[in-house]
């Protein structure tokens, strides 16, 4: 039943648009990788990348199952003008919402100019890797929630997220 979709077509295409989905919506998490790394000592900056992207992952993975089982919950908590709204449902609204706030936020930034940035310091290389690992969280809600939205499959989802995160660490290798 675990690889079932193997010979789905439509698992398939859900496994290829996660994964762009994932890449193009991590774009700000290698960017303030880059700022987070920058501040290191040139001798640890790869190994903080990597790890702060694998632990990051570790983590995303995780919210990415917190939030799919979730979804899951189908029975009816209450109704509304005879409408059932169940935990699912409210997972998906609340992540709507904040997928209009965080493109209107965007949109906002990129019409009126980007406000003050994150203002970090990092004074360790344990620090760094937590910092990554705690603002990837943050950064990668949006995606987490979009994945869980477009497709039924856990497995497919994780998938689409490693892979995302192999890119991100390719990418964060190289000079821009």
């Amino acid at each position: 039943m675990l690889f079932a979709w193997i010979t789905d077509p439509n698992a398939w295409l859900a496994l290829g648009t996660l994964t762009l989905l994932e890449i193009v919506l991590g774009i700000d998490n290698i960017i303030f990788l880059s700022l987070v790394v920058a501040k290191l000592p040139t001798a640890q900056r790869a190994h903080a990348r990597r790890l702060g992207l694998a632990g990051a992952m570790v983590m995303r993975l995780a919210l990415l199952a917190s939030i799919a089982w979730v979804t899951r919950l189908t029975n009816p908590l209450f109704t509304i003008f005879s409408q059932e709204i169940s935990a699912r449902d409210l997972i998906l609204l609340l992540g709507g919402l904040f997928l209009i706030w965080k493109a209107s936020k965007e949109i906002h930034e990129s019409i009126e100019g980007e406000e003050e940035g994150l203002k970090t310091r990092v004074s360790s290389f344990l620090g760094a890797i937590v910092q990554i690992m705690l603002l990837d969280i943050i950064f990668s809600l949006d995606s987490v929630i979009t994945a869980v939205g477009l497709s039924d499959h856990l497995f497919i989802m994780m998938a689409a997220v490693v892979i995302a995160v192999g890119v991100m660490m390719f990418a964060a290798t190289l000079d821009w």
